[in-house]
């Protein structure tokens, strides 16, 4: 889900994952932040660029878990006493105000309070971080234009600041000067995800959309441009769930569009959610910001696009152009324009070498594979000294083989899909399928005893239960022996038993572990009302 009017199946990244980390030298594609000196800038563990009204500022996280803030024009460095050494793990920005999150939940605000941005009851600006008053433990962060949302471990959204739209979800239009719960339908769900602009909007667990606040634009995806005080569901979404992780990779997109930030191919505003051109996809995460007109997404493949108005010579990018480069982070380095982080950049100190990279590139790769996976009728172009270090099955196959004496082989005991994913996984060590596809992934992998690739799946699973799904998942676990989430499963249903005995899962589970699950459920009270 991204702020400039755009939503996708996306990934919400936590701080320190895969999609979220970079490689070190990239720091060097931020012009905003060439004036800093060489040796601290090497001690930067993460940092995040934001245009303000004022100019572009840093704030950066070092190695040490230092705080600093940076005035790009003059290079000027300012330690940030106040966030230092409390574990910053996300920074926000609106206009003139910034919000920061640590390790244990804590938020703190400061810059701009004309609008009560800073949520601590006045209306006076601090250059100081000042700690908000939340009684629950924040895990997300989202600065609008000069408004604020938390979402805590609950589930629950807190809004405060700027209010002529109705954006912090208050029921009114007045400002709000202390974070209050959002109200009307978020209270009764928990949501997963959150994201600011000028607007609001949020995803359940259930995988349902919501949007509230300014809609001039139509960038609340409700087919109207009526400003909304409280949670509206996006009906046009209803059938096409969007959950924290990757579901089918389709990304959707409305609201404005007078730059071509939608990817449609024009610049007509769109009011109702409309599909990305989907030959490109599928899609693993995408990225926007309300301070610029662009919009990235990234494919599973790692094949990265930019639209919108991007740094000349590339303004105004009708359609999805691909780029050459491999993260999202980097891409908003060179096209954002202004210059502007999308999210929190990590920087990782291991850095691809060219091996990597090379045998990366060479999964499917006619022009030198020595051998085919033949599966369904379909080529997979693989080499076979890689089958053979990565995966004992494949080396005990090929012992048995005088060589070079077959060049293909076939394969039908899983889909095409799940082979491709696998052999994708032995060369690059990654998985990136939808939590449903995981499952027969989970499969495939105990079948090939591959127990890293068994326990990447059930990380990706676990990430990934919604209502429609948890009951597969379940099954799944106790078929492999996963307890961790077999429980995790088991919770979430009974939290949501309503809805999950209606789904087709349900419908469909064995009859022996459906009496089991119920007789457990009861146990638990899910059915004392």
């Amino acid at each position: 889900m991204a702020s400039n009017g755009s939503v996708s199946h996306t990934i919400h990244t936590n701080l320190g994952s895969e999609d979220n980390c970079v490689k070190r030298e990239s720091i060097d594609k931020w012009m905003a932040l060439s004036l800093i000196d060489s040796q601290f800038k090497a001690n930067i563990r993460m940092f995040s660029v934001f245009c303000m009204d004022s100019g572009t500022e840093a704030v950066i996280v070092t190695k040490e878990d230092e705080v600093f803030s940076v005035k790009v024009s003059t290079g000027c460095v300012t330690q940030l006493e106040t966030l230092s050494h409390k574990g910053v793990i996300q920074v926000s920005a609106g206009h003139e105000h910034q919000c920061a999150l640590t390790t244990n939940g804590h938020v703190y605000a400061w810059g701009d309070n004309r609008y009560n941005q800073l949520g601590n009851g006045l209306n006076t600006s601090s250059a100081e971080p000042l700690k908000l008053s939340l009684n629950e433990k924040v895990v997300d962060i989202s600065c609008g234009i000069c408004h604020t949302l938390a979402l805590t471990d609950a589930g629950h959204v807190y809004g405060w600041g700027f209010n002529a739209g109705g954006q912090v979800g208050n029921g009114t239009f007045i400002n709000q000067s202390v974070p209050i719960r959002v109200k009307g339908a978020l209270e009764s769900c928990r949501v997963v995800s959150i994201a600011c602009g000028g607007h609001s909007m949020a995803v359940s667990d259930t995988g349902a959309v919501y949007s509230w606040g300014y809609n001039g634009q139509g960038q609340l995806g409700l087919g109207n441009q009526t400003h909304q005080t409280t949670p509206v569901l996006i009906t046009h979404l209803d059938n096409k769930p969007i959950c924290r992780v990757v579901c089918d990779g389709i990304i959707y997109m409305f609201g404005q569009c007078d730059r071509g930030q939608l990817g449609t191919g024009n610049t007509t505003n769109q009011s109702t959610p409309i599909q990305l051109d989907n030959s490109l996809g599928p899609f693993r995460d995408i990225a926007a910001n309300m301070r610029t007109n662009i919009s990235a997404a990234i494919t599973v493949d790692g094949v990265s696009y930019v639209w919108g108005d991007c740094q000349p010579p590339n303004s105004n990018i009708l359609k999805p152009m691909k780029t050459s480069y491999d993260s999202l982070h980097d891409i908003f380095a060179i096209f954002s324009k202004p210059t502007v982080s999308s999210k929190m950049v990590v920087l990782s100190d291991v850095s691809d070498n060219l091996l990597v990279t090379q045998i990366r590139q060479a999964f499917d790769d006619p022009n030198t594979s020595n051998f085919k996976i033949i599966v369904e009728g379909k080529t997979i172009h693989v080499h076979k000294d890689i089958l053979r270090i990565r995966c004992q099955h494949f080396r005990s196959l090929f012992a048995n083989w005088t060589q070079g004496k077959k060049k293909e082989l076939e394969l039908t005991q899983y889909s095409y899909d799940m082979y491709k994913e696998f052999l994708r996984y032995l060369y690059t060590g990654e998985v990136c399928v939808a939590p449903d596809v995981g499952i027969e992934l989970l499969d495939l992998a105990e079948t090939y005893s591959e127990t890293d690739l068994k326990l990447r799946c059930v990380r990706l699973i676990r990430n990934g239960i919604t209502v429609d799904n948890v009951l597969r998942v379940y099954t799944a676990a106790l078929k492999y022996e996963v307890p961790e989430l077999e429980e995790l499963c088991f919770s979430y249903a009974l939290a949501h038993m309503t809805q999950v005995i209606q789904t087709k899962a349900c419908q469909e589970m064995d009859a022996i572990i459906y009496k089991d699950f119920m007789i457990k459920a009861s146990a638990k009270g899910a059915f004392r009302h």
